[in-house]
């Protein structure tokens, strides 16, 4: 097998043109853990406050942060509600991925949080809608959930498919989370 190369290897474009040359930023939020939904509301309120397009694709567990923190058990079916029963939606609900300890461990992140202040998930969530950030969640996720969308929070886009997803992702960087 031969590998052709119109350029060496060792060059790399100045960051500045790197940045110029992409579409914004795309998101792909798989994960509703406290640590991911932060880092990606973090990304993308920077990637926007830079001055970047930015789209968050919310799909399976990453979708239920953008369930209002008032919302119980959601869905038709009982396997539905079973499931909002047992990964409850909101960002005021989030668990972590290591270390949860029952709702210890975001109790101690999010106090830390505070204390360093940071911003929370509640606030950059806020402050991504400010920015013009999109929140897309995925259709089909809230279908497989029973979840409508007076579930969500105010603001959010449409909900799209996989393939609106992907059309977001087209010249942008993409990060999935």
């Amino acid at each position: 097998m031969t590998i052709t190369v119109d350029r060496p290897i060792t060059e790399t474009a100045p960051a500045e043109e790197a940045t110029k040359a992409t579409g914004g930023l795309t998101i792909f939020c798989l994960s509703g853990d406290l640590e991911r939904v932060w880092a990606t509301l973090i990304l993308s309120t920077t990637a926007a406050a830079l001055g970047k397009p930015v789209t968050v694709f919310f799909t399976f567990w990453g979708l239920f942060p953008l369930v209002k923190n008032d919302r119980g058990i959601t869905g038709e079916m009982w396997m539905q509600k079973m499931l909002s029963f047992m990964n409850r939606g909101g960002t005021s609900h989030l668990p972590l991925s290591k270390l949860n300890f029952l709702g210890a461990g975001p109790a101690m992140m999010r106090s830390l949080a505070k204390g360093h202040h940071v911003a929370s998930p509640e606030e950059l969530l806020a402050l991504a809608q400010d920015l013009g950030v999109k929140l897309v969640p995925c259709q089909m996720t809230m279908d497989l959930m029973g979840l409508k969308r007076d579930d969500l929070i105010e603001g959010t886009e449409e909900p799209a498919g996989a393939a609106t997803a992907l059309a977001a992702a087209e010249g942008a960087t993409t990060l999935f989370v």
